[in-house]
This record gives C-alpha cells, sequence and structure tokens, in this order.
C-alpha cells in the first residue's frame, strides 16, 4: 500500500508507516502516519472475507464515498471526512483516541441505552433528510451493488436453504429491491458505529443505497437481538435499547400514523429473516457458534414466519422474554 501512495504522490516519506487495521470482510483498512500526519485508507476486495464464496463489485468504493460526503454535508461529525481519492481506494479522517467501537462495548457488557437513542436518531435524521431527494436518488441508483451484497447474501441465500420460506423471501427481495424512499447504509450495524463521549461516527458506508429504509432500521435491531442470545442476562437492558433506538428514530422523522404503521410492518418482517440470515446467510454471526442458540434462532424465526403476522413490539416482546430461557443454558458446564 506505502508503493502506492508514494507513486500517487500522496505520502511525503518513504519512512511513512502504513498499518493494517481490524475491520470488516469487504476491505483492506489501513492506518498511515506520515509525519505528524494520520489518515485512514480503504480498498474494497472483490472477493470478501468470508467463508463461502462471496464476490461483489469494487465500485461500491465510490458509493461509500459518496454517502459520507453527502452526510457529512448536514450531519459533519456523523461520518469520517473523505480527503482524497485514489485508484481503488481513498482516505478519510483518522478519527483519533476516545472512541469505543459499539459492537465490542456490548461484547465487553457494557450496554449503554443512550448510545442506543443516539444511533437511532442519527438514522432517522439521515433518512428524513435524503428523503424524496432526486440528487440522492441519482447519486446513489446502486441497487446492483445492494443485491450483491445484501439482498443475495442475506435473504435469497437464506430463502434457498429453507425451501418452505423460499417464496417468501424471494417476494420480499423484490419488494425491497422495488422500493425507493431514502438514502440507506446497508451495514447500520454496532460493528460500523464509534461513539465517544461528544460524537457518534458511522463507518463503512459502501452498500449505500437509495432505497428501504425498514432496511437500516431492521439491520441494527437485529444485532440488538442477537446479543441477547449472545449473552441472556442482558436481555433486559438490551430491550430497552431497542425500543430507545425505534422512539429516537421516529422522533426524527416526520411520518403520519398511517406511514409509521407501515415502515414498522416492514422493519419486522426484515428483522425476522435478517435474524434468520445471520444464523444460515453468508455472513452468519462469529460469537454465536453454539448449535443450540443457533437452532433457538431458527425456531423462534420461522415460527413467526410461518405463523400470523404480528407487529414489531410483539414480536421484539417475545424475543426478549423467551431468550430468558437460555440463562439455564449458559449456566450449564456441560456446554
Amino acid at each position: 500500500m506505502l508503493e502506492r501512495l508514494l507513486k500517487d504522490g500522496l505520502v511525503s516519506s518513504t519512512q511513512a508507516r502504513v498499518v493494517p487495521l481490524p475491520g470488516g470482510v469487504s476491505s483492506e483498512i489501513y492506518l498511515v502516519e506520515d509525519g505528524p500526519k494520520k489518515w485512514v485508507v480503504k480498498c474494497a476486495l472483490e472477493k470478501l472475507k468470508v467463508q463461502e464464496d462471496w464476490f461483489a463489485d469494487i465500485s461500491r468504493n465510490r458509493f461509500e464515498r459518496e454517502y459520507m460526503k453527502y452526510v457529512g454535508a448536514f450531519l459533519p461529525l456523523a461520518v469520517p471526512r473523505v480527503k482524497f481519492e485514489g485508484d481503488g481506494y481513498f482516505a478519510m479522517e483518522y478519527v483519533g483516541k476516545g472512541f469505543a467501537n459499539w459492537k465490542q462495548s456490548m461484547l465487553n457488557g457494557r450496554y449503554e441505552p443512550n448510545h442506543a437513542k443516539r444511533a437511532g436518531e442519527t438514522l432517522g435524521v439521515i433518512h428524513q433528510t435524503s428523503e424524496g431527494d432526486d440528487n440522492a436518488r441519482q447519486r446513489f441508483d446502486s441497487t446492483g451493488n445492494f443485491h450483491q451484497l445484501r439482498s443475495h447474501p442475506y435473504l435469497v441465500t437464506t430463502g434457498i436453504r429453507h425451501p418452505d420460506l423460499t417464496a417468501q423471501f424471494e417476494m420480499e427481495v423484490l419488494r425491497l429491491e422495488s422500493t425507493r424512499e431514502c438514502l440507506v447504509h446497508g451495514d447500520y450495524s454496532p460493528k460500523n458505529i464509534l461513539i465517544s463521549e461528544t460524537r457518534l461516527v458511522v463507518l463503512d458506508c459502501e452498500v449505500a443505497w437509495y432505497g428501504d429504509p425498514a432496511f437500516d432500521l431492521a439491520f441494527l435491531l437485529t444485532h440488538l437481538h442477537l446479543k441477547a442470545v449472545h449473552r441472556p442476562s442482558a436481555a433486559p437492558v438490551l430491550a430497552t435499547m431497542v425500543q430507545q433506538v425505534v422512539a429516537a428514530y421516529l422522533a426524527a422523522r416526520e411520518m403520519n400514523e398511517c406511514e409509521t404503521a407501515e415502515l414498522m410492518r416492514r422493519t419486522c418482517r426484515l428483522l425476522l429473516m435478517l435474524l434468520l440470515a445471520r444464523i444460515d446467510g453468508k455472513s452468519p454471526v462469529e460469537y454465536l457458534t453454539h448449535s443450540a442458540l443457533k437452532k433457538w434462532v431458527r425456531r423462534f424465526t420461522r415460527q413467526a414466519l410461518l405463523g400470523n403476522d404480528r407487529t414489531l413490539v410483539e414480536v421484539s416482546t417475545a424475543w426478549y422474554q423467551q431468550v430468558a430461557e437460555l440463562v439455564s443454558f449458559f449456566k450449564d458446564p456441560a456446554r
């Protein structure tokens, strides 16, 4: 990477340090230290770093840059500043010390409802500001990219692996990909959110797409639900965090009662499908490895998808109530 940066004239010294950073599965990420200057370089990978074959067009790198520029225009602290763009990569602000990764904080046992509130509010502002924006619609006309990175590996793959649900998943993909309402992040997950006392920063925007806001909301809620399976004793506070996300999100949106009900209906359906997808899709969560926990998620989501329609509140309440049963499972030394 250093050679590329030197060739492009973006570092001033051969003594500059380029240090690989931990990140997601879809990119190589580096911290560059060039004298007193520090910044982060991101390069999209054609083949994602997962066990199964998963390929995606590296042009998504452009949509990530555009997302940061677009959101940075009205929420400048919510995304890193884009510093420059190269051939197949770009550089962005290094936010510095004092930030905690939200996912890692929760895995370490720190559950802060205020973090959930801030994440929900930020998402709501992005969706509300971009709703009906023709400029955003044109800049993020990226359904093909969204299909490669989300629809197919999550929904299509999971539907194939559950034949009695295949038709439901296929119909949801068609509905989802035909919806054009606002700018969607596409990976709005705790792992992509850094939080300090004064700032919340959203990262990894390469799935950016002008589409259905329900996807972002459901994607975030999926993680807050699965964290309770990982640590059932935290179910009560995680249930509160879900409520905080939804309340803060809706407070930032300007929707009437019917619009809100419709959005919550779509969010509920996507939540159930994404919960199952994080077990049986191409990108399973890494912290749920025991077969009994996977079976529990499958049983809950399949029953809900095959049963009568329920509201988001009903599904979420049932999830957190039933997940309490897993406390005894974690106390069993034989597991």
